[in-house]
């Protein structure tokens, strides 16, 4: 795996990109790196949380015209992107990635939580539509590292678990970064792993969930942005495989990219590892 390398052709019309979720952490940071890229177009935001208010509320750099919109469907219509990015929550992403495949606004999905149920019908309805839609559990380069090492770990190990840990806001437990590694660990085994039975639990739910028979663990303070280890167990050893963010922006790069290249693709593509 190597960093994102898609590069900007000046030769080309800068892509016209629409932010969905733009009053919320992770939006506004999208908003201010769009604007910086010379090849993005910024042309429309969509946040009921701060509809009406002007995109220079988040950047000064914004055009001072830009309004966030209250509505997709009306925001698409007056702005004509090319791209929608959303990062919200599960329920509002799937009515507003319909609402974008609907109109041939390709999409680009940060938001966790999807099920692999939502994504079977996203990419029935990307294929109907012919329009793509990428989603990634992570954008950030170091966790999808970690999850690619872990996945080499994966078939010498039978034991392993993982403890995944965010700021006390995130809505979804586990983070979807968790259960993509999982099921990546189960993908390069050629049987299930190890799960010693607990006879007495004496704290419901102590042992956390599981999937993909891994027991996964969740935490939610302040303090944390995102942080996953993937701990795989031996005789004699531990392995720890640890991924830490301090800052939202190392999710930017991976953004970047998605955006770049998105349209490029056919049907729905899940992971950032598929773009790398």
């Amino acid at each position: 795996m190597t960093a994102p390398s898609a590069q900007p052709n000046p030769t080309l019309a800068p892509i016209r990109v629409l932010v969905s979720g733009a009053w919320g952490q992770m939006g506004r940071i999208v908003v201010s790196t769009v604007l910086a890229e010379p090849d993005l177009l910024l042309v429309g935001a969509v946040d009921p949380a701060g509809g009406g208010h002007a995109l220079t509320e988040i950047d000064p750099h914004a055009p001072a015209e830009l309004l966030v919109g209250r509505q997709l469907g009306a925001t698409i219509e007056e702005t004509q992107p090319e791209v929608m990015v959303d990062f919200t929550l599960p329920a509002v992403a799937k009515d507003n990635l319909e609402t974008a495949l609907k109109a041939g606004v390709a999409c680009v999905v940060g938001t966790t939580g999807l099920t692999p149920t939502d994504l079977q019908m996203l990419d029935r309805m990307c294929r109907r539509r012919e329009t793509p839609c990428f989603v990634a559990p992570n954008f950030s380069l170091g966790a999808n590292l970690m999850m690619q090492f872990a996945t080499q770990a994966a078939p010498r190990y039978d034991y392993v678990e993982i403890i995944e840990r965010h700021h006390e806001h995130k809505a979804d437990a586990p983070s979807g970064t968790a259960l993509r590694t999982a099921e990546l660990i189960a993908a390069a085994r050629s049987h299930p792993v190890e799960n010693p039975p607990t006879t007495l639990e004496r704290v419901p739910g102590a042992r956390g969930g599981e999937a993909e028979n891994i027991h996964v663990h969740a935490v939610r303070l302040p303090g944390y942005v995102a942080n996953q280890e993937v701990v795989f167990g031996g005789r004699g050893e531990v392995l720890k495989i640890e991924h830490v963010t301090t800052g939202r922006e190392c999710f930017m790069p991976g953004v970047l990219l998605a955006i770049r290249k998105v349209r490029e693709l056919e049907g729905l593509v899940v992971g950032l590892e598929q773009l790398m």
